[in-house]
Formats: structure tokens, sequence, C-alpha cells
């Protein structure tokens, strides 16, 4: 029994700042949105002591931020953040692409294309958080590859970091209609890893984090602008 009324609290926790977590990275919870510690525990029907503990491990995910008279909020945008971020992600993920590409097999690379078609599928449906998913599911395979998990562990913190941004980007393309860069660079991908070319993978991730680093940037000029 006080075994149990000591984990009880924290699975609480750990469900609520799940639900928190899960709608922050499918953009149902927008950068700039409020963290009501009241409304809420009322939507996810529990007390406000496990939300204020959810929303102070969103801060120190860094996926929240405290704003001055507005309390908690989904950490908002900016370019600066942008640019070191994908600065970031251009170093690891070039090399994690440069390493799983020497290692990847022939059933990882179909694995690899699978998520590939149904990340296709993702954008014809215009489904952004879908399309997301299954990029992410593909570059993991071939980061996965490479044997290094920290290596991975950290690729995805940042992921996670940049969800946001991530989201902007995808809609913009999707909008524009005739962008075919959300899936253009991911075929390139899998054609490197099918022929285990560490350079040409190497290559693709570069040239794929460049151009999404530039159509955020854009997206979030014309956001302000607006």
């Amino acid at each position: 029994m006080v075994i149990s009324k000591r984990v009880e609290p924290t699975l609480l926790t750990d469900q609520v700042y799940d639900m928190i977590h899960a709608a922050i990275l499918n953009g149902d919870l927008p950068a700039g949105s409020r963290l009501r510690v009241r409304d809420l525990a009322e939507q996810v029907g529990t007390s406000v002591m496990p939300v204020r503990e959810a929303i102070r491990r969103l801060e120190e995910a860094g996926l929240a931020e405290r704003e001055p008279h507005k309390g908690a909020v989904v950490k908002n945008l900016s370019l600066e953040e942008l640019i070191h971020v994908y600065d970031v992600r251009r170093l690891l993920e070039t090399e994690a692409a440069r390493l799983g590409s020497e290692r990847v097999t022939a059933d990882d690379c179909d694995r690899m294309q699978a998520e590939y078609d149904l990340m296709r599928e993702a954008i014809t449906d215009g489904r952004v958080v879908a399309l997301l998913d299954h990029d992410e599911a593909m570059l993991a395979i071939l980061y996965q590859a490479a044997g290094n998990p920290v290596l991975m562990q950290m690729i995805r913190t940042l992921w996670q970091h940049c969800r946001a941004y991530k989201i902007v980007g995808a809609k913009g393309s999707l909008d524009s209609g005739n962008d075919d860069s959300l899936w253009r660079y991911q075929q390139d991908l899998v054609t490197a890893a099918r022929n285990n070319d560490p350079e040409a993978a190497a290559a693709v991730n570069n040239a794929s984090l460049l151009d999404a680093s530039e159509r955020i940037k854009a997206r979030l000029a014309d956001q302000v602008a607006t």
C-alpha cells in the first residue's frame, strides 16, 4: 500500500504530461497558447497539482516558457531559435545519415520505403502531423543503423523541440500546392541508403535541412507581416 500511494501521483502526472505533450506536438496547442492550469485540469479530469507538475516538466523540456502577465505558454517561435536548432540538426543528422547508410540493410531500406509511401499518402491527404510522423520514422530507421543510441536520442529530442517549426514548414509547403520539397529529398535518401552511399546520404540530408529552414524562415516572416 505504501508503494502504490507513492507511485500513483507520479503515474497521473506522467499521463497528464503525455496528453499535453501530444497536444503540443500535433499542433492542437500551437505556439503561444496559454497553459491555464485550471482549464487544463478540467479538460483532462484531474486536480491542478498534476497539471502544474506537467507544465514544469514541459518547461524543462523546452516546450513551454513563462511570459509576464500570462504565466506558462507553449514556447513561441523565433527566427533565432530556428537557425540554432537547424544548425545543430544539420551537424547531427548529416553524420547520422552518413554512418547509417554504411550499415543499413536491405530490410531496413524496405522499411524506409514503406514509411516513405505512407508519408506520400499523408501529403496527398493534407495530414500534416501524419506526414511528419512517417518522415521521422523513416529517418529513424536509417539513423538507428548507425548503431549510436546516444546520437539517436539527441536527434529525437531536437525533433520534439522543433516540431512546431516543422508543422509551420509543412503547412506552408502543402498550401503552395506545387512544392515537392516534402518528399523529393526523402526519395533521394532512400536511394542513397539502398546504394550504401554515405556521401550521397549526407549531402541529401544537408540540402534537405537547409531547404527546410529557409522555407520555415519565409513562412514565419509572412506570419509576422500578416
